[in-house]
């Protein structure tokens, strides 16, 4: 019987080993389910999980086995004491052998896991770890460790060179050259004529023994293979077999005229040019597809003369066709390419349904580890519909923020696309998608990104991605980019390319991260801003979206982390926030030369950081054109809409004056004023849980008392000059925690934050959402038809946002807007001086009202808001708004199911008086495509089927539809989503 073990790297980090120590040994060396057998660890190997640790009798074992009736390496049976292995047991105790070594003995393998005949045990599973389990000692790629256990059949096995104790085992890196010798020593479980061969010549030699030794040399470059052969009679062998490769001298020679770091194509469409960063590499090998995943000396890359790029022409490739490959760097590590611009992972692309990724390549066998890059020569060209779209100016950027997985049911780029039109219709002008370069796993919010130049495929294809920003510029809207650069993980090359293993930190030597963060509040690993290999890298990736993708701009995730200044001690901790926060000329720089690189890269580009520090920075950065999250007051926000003129526990209170970019200092309105975002509580959540009442019937915790005051602050938000953004579904109302878990509950630990939360499409369908909805509308259109409300003369801007009755007041030479509200819970007075004097407009109802120019009082309930213009706007108001103060008599009309995705559905709606009344269905850009006239009809709530209407609903397009009520001199109407969403 022939056994083999191909030699093949893992994906992850592995660390050149010694020559004659391996991270298991046992003794005995083939040990039998009823021996004893001692397992030594060499910490020294692996991830070095417990290398140098300082409290040695402090290690234990967490182990079991494997038996016939395991499901999977995964399935460990019978494991000892079945404890919580995160505190230390006196049974399972290691001995310290000193040198990083410790040892644990099992007396009697089947009868100490209790394995009852009859059930064969293939293997021990087995973790050395620290008392609280916070250490472990694993396999280099993190996974667990294995002793195989024996028959008393004849069996071999090679004791050098060393393997990784893996479920199959592999070799520990080999990394030699022409010239060089390899120890080979090949072991029997008894006597036997053992032959060993190297490249199938017969290198050595023993009769009747179960050892044989021997130092061979290495004369040839490629492939070379060792195999040990036991012969203990006329057809009783076994065999073992190693393949390792060799490679040859390294050619020095200047990259190719033409060709960049990444992937280039030549003429020909037959070959591709890979160039890879990589200074103190030595050698690095290209295998995949077209190689078979082997080693080969023509795949060995080439090194540039300054040995800081290697790169590699592969030939003979068919047009058009997908082929995946990886680097073997310095025999040490097998990764996938940085450069890709697609990434196959193992473990994600399997659950990808062929409706959002059709024809999606599989996951070579042949490839080490979960990832794998792809090249592809002849690719077909996207062919862009809008080539000259023109981006709304910065200061009057109104964006909607969404994470793709909890936006639409289907998640991917077409359903979004499919959802444009809503939101064109509700006013906004860019829309901000959260983080889509490549990330770890399959369900992210994409602030965990490990490639930045492919797009996560769980959202679709790279084409799709194009469509999605094509549609949206068709529609008018900018397409803002979330990017994430303070920092990647563990799965990114970059990280793994330079890591040092006894810290568990990028080496000191990483050309991009820090060992150690600088600042507080950092996840994953670090990006130094400062080093050149970073800036290069960024403006890589800053050139290849804003040109290959046509986005608008980024939104710099941890925008104030990008800062080389320590404000944490020599490893990281003991940080000190509030000096992060200071003014960091370092960092003003970091934000100059990145803001430069996208000019550069593409004019009038969005710079949006994610900033938080200290004003006197953040209006430096503003007045150099980027646009800033420059103060969360998302808290502000909620204490105003639940009715607390009290601080909050974390020491917010209701003044919304940081709304006004003057009242920071700033010289610019280019702080980008919101409500909620991603990172925040819902205002509708903590409204219905914690909303202030008066005791005599008005509480904010009831859902239409909430959505009207939202309602309120809305105008106010609104109304502020400058830069917008909402996060999905705020303009219905949006009420589940961010912290929502799928059974229902709410985890404040923020465990569940990442889950995706329901999709409540049916909101719209709900009249007093729709309200909320249709104020978002209104108030946005207003912002949309008179710009200049963007950037207001000094002069032209009042306010008072501190007190319980709030006033705002915007004045531009086309149009002059007064907002007041009353925050309070109870009714209030307050007064506010028009800056002109006659007739203004109420703005959602055409009410006029006389203005003097001087001092005027204003009654208001509890909640309740005026907006006024200095125009007439009411055939300017094409949305109108429903229900503000939830009159129940009001005229108003909804249409379930919303969205429709075929013909049956219901109009619901409700007539103020009696009267004639008529319905009209209108296209998104006013047209109307059908009427129906419904007589006079008495006073009260309504229905009909929507198959009333003289049109097929079902034969509408995908899109967004408006379906209009008339009743008298009134109109009320409601968005209709058709069919896809």
């Amino acid at each position: 019987m022939m056994k083999k073990i191909c030699f093949a790297l893992g994906g992850l980090l592995l660390i050149a080993q010694g020559l004659h120590a391996q991270e298991l040994t046992t003794s005995p060396a083939f040990p039998v389910d009823t021996s004893a057998v001692t397992i030594t660890v060499d910490c020294t190997k692996g991830n070095q999980g417990l290398l140098n640790y300082a409290n040695t009798s402090d290690v234990y074992v967490h182990t079991g086995v494997i038996t016939n009736l395991s499901t999977g390496p995964g399935n460990w049976r019978y494991v000892k004491f079945n404890q919580n292995f995160n505190q230390p047991n006196a049974a399972l105790q290691a001995i310290y052998l000193g040198s990083n070594k410790y040892s644990f003995t099992i007396p009697n393998i089947r009868a100490y896991y209790g394995v009852p005949p009859g059930e064969q045990i293939l293997r021990i599973a087995i973790l050395f770890r620290n008392g609280s389990g916070s250490l472990a000692q694993r396999n280099s790629d993190g996974g667990d460790m294995y002793v195989q256990v024996y028959t008393l059949s004849l069996a071999v096995r090679f004791a050098l060179p060393p393997s990784q104790p893996k479920y199959n085992p592999v070799l520990e890196p080999i990394n030699k050259k022409v010239g060089d010798s390899i120890a080979a020593k090949f072991l029997s479980n008894q006597p036997a004529t053992l032959n060993l061969y190297l490249n199938g010549v017969l290198a050595a030699s023993a009769a009747a023994s179960d050892s044989v030794a021997r130092v061979l040399p290495i004369t040839t470059a490629g492939n070379q293979q060792l195999v040990g052969v036991a012969d203990n009679g006329p057809g009783t062998y076994v065999s073992d077999t190693l393949n390792f490769f060799v490679s040859g001298a390294v050619t020095i020679a200047p990259i190719p005229a033409g060709a960049k770091e990444g992937i280039n194509y030549p003429a020909g469409d037959s070959s591709a040019t890979l160039v890879l960063y990589a200074p103190q590499k030595h050698k690095i090998v290209v295998v995949g597809d077209f190689n078979n995943w082997t080693q080969q000396t023509k795949y060995q890359m080439n090194e540039t003369p300054d040995s800081n790029y290697f790169w590699l022409t592969i030939g003979g490739l068919t047009p058009g066709t997908e082929y995946a490959y990886q680097y073997v760097i310095d025999d040490s590590l097998v990764l996938a390419d940085y450069n890709t611009e697609k990434v196959l992972d193992k473990n994600v692309d399997p659950g990808i349904p062929s409706s959002t990724y059709p024809g999606l390549k599989p996951f070579p066998a042949g490839a080490a580890g979960t990832l794998a890059s792809v090249l592809q020569t002849h690719q077909t060209p996207y062919n862009w519909q809008v080539t000259n779209f023109q981006r709304p100016d910065k200061k009057n950027l109104l964006i909607y923020e969404l994470w793709l997985s909890d936006f639409t049911n289907a998640g991917n780029w077409q359903a979004l696309i499919d959802t444009l039109s809503y939101l064109k219709h509700l006013g906004v002008n860019a829309v901000e998608v959260e983080p889509f370069t490549n990330f770890e796993g399959s369900n992210s919010w994409g602030y965990n990104p490990n490639f930045y130049f492919a797009p996560e495929k769980v959202y679709g294809t790279a084409t799709a991605v194009k469509q999605f920003v094509d549609a949206c510029h068709q529609q008018g809207m900018a397409v803002i980019m979330d990017m994430v650069m303070n920092h990647s993980f563990g799965s990114s090359p970059m990280v793994q390319m330079y890591w040092n293993g006894a810290l568990g930190v990028p080496a000191a030597n990483n050309p991009w991260f820090n060992p150690y963060p600088t600042h507080a509040f950092n996840v994953g690993y670090q990006f130094n801003h400062e080093s050149a290999a970073t800036k290069t890298f960024t403006q890589r990736v800053i050139n290849y979206w804003l040109t290959n993708y046509h986005v608008d701009g980024y939104r710099w995730d941890l925008a104030k982390g990008f800062t080389q200044t320590k404000t944490c001690d020599a490893t990281g901790n003991n940080c000190n926030v509030g000096a992060w926060g200071n003014y960091d000329a370092s960092r003003v720089a970091i934000w100059d030369t990145i803001y430069n690189q996208m000019q550069a890269a593409s004019s009038n580009s969005y710079c949006i950081l994610e900033m938080f520090a200290d004003q006197s920075e953040q209006k430096v950065e503003a007045a150099t054109g980027m646009l800033l999250w420059g103060v969360d007051l998302n808290t502000s926000w909620n204490q105003a809409s639940m009715g607390y003129g009290t601080t909050s526990p974390g020491g917010a209170t209701w003044d919304l004056s940081p709304i006004i970019y003057s009242a920071l200092g700033w010289a610019v309105p280019n702080n980008i004023v919101y409500q909620e975002s991603h990172d925040d509580e819902r205002l509708m959540y903590n409204n219905e849980q914690y909303g202030n009442g008066n005791g005599s019937g008005y509480s904010d915790k009831d859902t239409a008392t909430a959505l009207k005051r939202d309602a309120m602050t809305t105008a106010f938000w609104a109304m502020a000059p400058g830069p917008k953004m909402l996060t999905e579904f705020g303009e219905l109302g949006f009420d589940y925690s961010i912290n929502w878990c799928t059974n229902g509950t709410v985890d404040p630990s923020g465990s569940c934050r990442l889950t995706p939360k329901p999709i409540r499409w049916d909101y719209l369908k709900n009249p007093a959402r729709q309200a909320l909805h249709d104020v978002y509308a209104a108030m946005l259109k207003l912002r949309n038809l008179y710009p200049g409300l963007a950037s207001p003369a000094a002069s032209g801007l009042v306010y008072s946002l501190n007190g319980a009755v709030k006033s705002l007041q915007v004045s531009t030479d086309s149009l002059s807007v007064a907002v007041i509200g009353n925050f309070d819970v109870a009714p209030n007075s307050g007064s506010i001086t028009f800056p002109t004097s006659g007739t203004w407009y109420n703005y959602f109802t055409g009410e006029p009202f006389t203005t003097t120019g001087s001092s005027q009082s204003f009654n208001l309930a509890a909640g309740e808001y005026r907006v006024y213009v200095s125009k007439n706007l009411t055939n300017t108001v094409t949305t109108p708004v429903l229900n503000i103060n939830n009159d129940p008599n009001a005229l108003h009309i909804a249409v379930y199911p919303n969205p429709l995705t075929g013909g049956d559905g219901t109009i619901s709606y409700q007539l103020p008086g009696y009267g004639k009344a008529s319905l009209a269905v209108m296209n998104f850009q006013g047209q109307v495509l059908a009427t129906t006239e419904l007589g006079d009809q008495a006073a009260g709530p309504h229905s009909l089927p929507i198959s009333r209407l003289p049109l097929r609903i079902s034969s509408l397009s995908t899109g967004y539809y408006v379906l209009k009520l008339v009743f008298r001199q009134q109109s009320a109407q409601t968005g209709i989503l058709v069919g896809r969403r």
